[in-house]
Formats: C-alpha cells, structure tokens, sequence
C-alpha cells in the first residue's frame, strides 16, 4: 500500500473527511467542527494511493505544538496511516523554533494507541463534542 502525508493548503478537502468522520460517524455537532483555528493551523492531508482518506492539523502556542481533528476515513484505517499523521505531526513541532512539547486532547477508547507513540495522559477526563477526552502530552527535549 502506497500512502503519503503532506502540509497543505486544501482546507476543503481536510473539512470534508473531518465531516465524514467526525460529523456522520461520531455525531459531533457541525458548528463545533470547525472553528477559527483552522485559520492559522498547518493542515496535514494524508492519501492512499492518490485517494485522501486522513488529516490532522497543529497549532502553534508558545513553546507547545497541539496536534488536533486527527481523523482517518474507515478504508484508511488499520493500515498505519493514523499514527504516520500523528508522527508527521510531532515532526513538524521538532522543526518549529522554541516548541518545546507537543498536546493533544484523545478521545478515551484511543489512549492506548498515543501512548504507543510515546504520548502520556495527564489531568482529567472531560467532554469535547459531547465525547470523553484525557489531555496527553510528549516532550521534545
């Protein structure tokens, strides 16, 4: 299987697989989708076969990069794209002068697949989306 992960500018093509994901398929409402962030974070898109079927995006507060709306359609599932994203992710904070640790905010059931990635959880639980949610945490130094 031949996949790829890029930066990029196609908004449109990352809201519509975050729509397919989270919006049909996880019933998070579609006005807390997307919000004014999208405007200033780095949009990764990844691709199977030319196909788009992932995206996560990452942004950038003081010496921590937050990697966020991490989602991969189910035909791209299994195949090990989802922690390439989350990996392009960490990747893009290494290159960013002065982020000193990466964050993300996992849904409960996805916990064990972060910390496989070196992420650890942290603070409590709570509701994003209607979805239970644990902050994690990794350094980079």
């Amino acid at each position: 299987m031949n996949f790829g992960i890029e930066v990029t500018q196609d908004r449109a093509t990352c809201f519509d697989l975050r729509f397919k994901v989270f919006v049909e398929e996880q019933g998070v409402p579609v006005e807390e989708e997307i919000d004014i962030m999208d405007e200033v974070a780095v949009h990764m898109l990844a691709s199977i076969n030319g196909k788009p079927v992932g995206t996560a995006r990452v942004l950038f507060e003081g010496d921590t990069a937050k990697i966020g709306r991490v989602c991969v359609v189910p035909e791209g599932r299994g195949t090990g794209l989802g922690a390439a994203l989350i990996q392009e992710g960490v990747a893009i904070a290494r290159r960013q002068a002065g982020v000193h640790k990466v964050k993300l905010g996992a849904q409960i059931q996805a916990l064990g697949f972060y910390e496989k990635l070196g992420f650890h959880a942290f603070g409590p639980t709570y509701l994003d989306a209607g979805i239970e949610h644990r902050d994690m945490g990794l350094s980079l130094v």
